[in-house]
């Protein structure tokens, strides 16, 4: 029986064909990586997809928006997946590096939330005491600073847990709770993973830290949020992020060189149709209104 391997690779794009025993098939290969708020999303994106279009593998990988963007940047991913809008520098030098604008396709919503352990008292926060716990001028170092008491932590140090500076999370937040301009206090844990967060605010008592709420479990406690008046706080939820009456709620979005492949344009409008934002709701996060969607491609 003759085997046949042909392998033929771009920058962004591996096409492998094999034919077997008389029978053909393309098999197609989608790099996909970034954002680590996204990467469960689109892991099972991937999945889901793939059991519709056995020849088409989507290989997933996170490492923070930076990341994704970075490979978009020198063309070596299909698909970049970002917690936040490209920068105007990043899609010039996208432009410069491949020859191709990168195309912004919003693909879910997400809330951030702001997670503390189940044994803090706190049910509410405002941006003026994130600033205050977070911002590199804030003079909140001990949860008495805000009025509470934390049981199980020693001396009421408040433990701040945060994203690595190549996040879109910890962009995102840093603008929103301290100013662009600011930065953070020094001292804080900064994970690589969204869940890494999760983790260890759910086993450090006098914790603190922010990620998207598709990471939320009942071992940790998110809070209600808002800009000023805590009576007036909103609670991070799906209804209050198409709302928008949550403070701190995004787009999600894929980035790609041009409009991409016909596979990868097939994927994306697969992503933003009924079937792929099921998967969105599945995975805690919020779907993309009927106005924003796309029909499912043909089979």
């Amino acid at each position: 029986m003759k085997k046949i391997l042909c392998l033929a690779a771009a920058a962004s794009f591996v096409l492998v064909a094999c034919s077997k025993g008389g029978g053909a098939g393309d098999r197609v290969m989608i790099q996909n990586k970034g954002s680590d708020t996204m990467v469960n999303l689109a892991q099972a994106w991937a999945e889901d997809y793939r059991t519709q279009r056995p020849n088409v593998a989507i290989a997933v990988s996170g490492g923070g928006s930076g990341t994704g963007i970075a490979s978009l940047m020198n063309g070596t991913v299909d698909i970049a997946n970002s917690s936040r809008e490209l920068k105007k520098e990043e899609q010039e030098t996208a432009k410069k590096n491949t020859g191709k604008e990168p195309v912004e396709h919003a693909v879910a919503y997400d809330a951030l939330a702001i997670y503390v352990h189940a044994s803090n008292p706190m049910t509410t926060v405002t941006k003026e005491q994130l600033a205050c716990i977070f911002a590199e001028n804030g003079k909140c170092t001990t949860w008495k600073d805000i009025g509470v008491e934390v049981k199980d932590c020693p001396g009421q140090e408040i433990v701040r847990v945060g994203r690595q500076n190549n996040s879109g999370t910890y962009q995102y937040f840093r603008e929103w709770a301290i100013g662009d301009k600011a930065d953070f206090k020094l001292g804080s844990r900064d994970m690589q993973g969204s869940k890494d967060v999760v983790d260890l605010v759910e086993h450090t008592p006098c914790a603190i830290g922010y990620s998207g709420i598709g990471y939320k479990t009942a071992k940790l406690k998110a809070l209600c949020v808002s800009n000023t008046d805590p009576a007036s706080c909103v609670e991070p939820s799906a209804a209050n992020t198409l709302a928008q009456t949550y403070p701190i709620s995004r787009l999600l979005y894929m980035y790609t060189l041009g409009e991409g492949t016909p596979e990868v344009i097939r994927y994306l409008d697969w992503v933003r149709s009924d079937a792929g934002q099921a998967l969105v709701e599945r995975s805690g996060y919020v779907p993309l209104p009927a106005d924003k969607r796309r029909p499912a491609p043909a089979s």
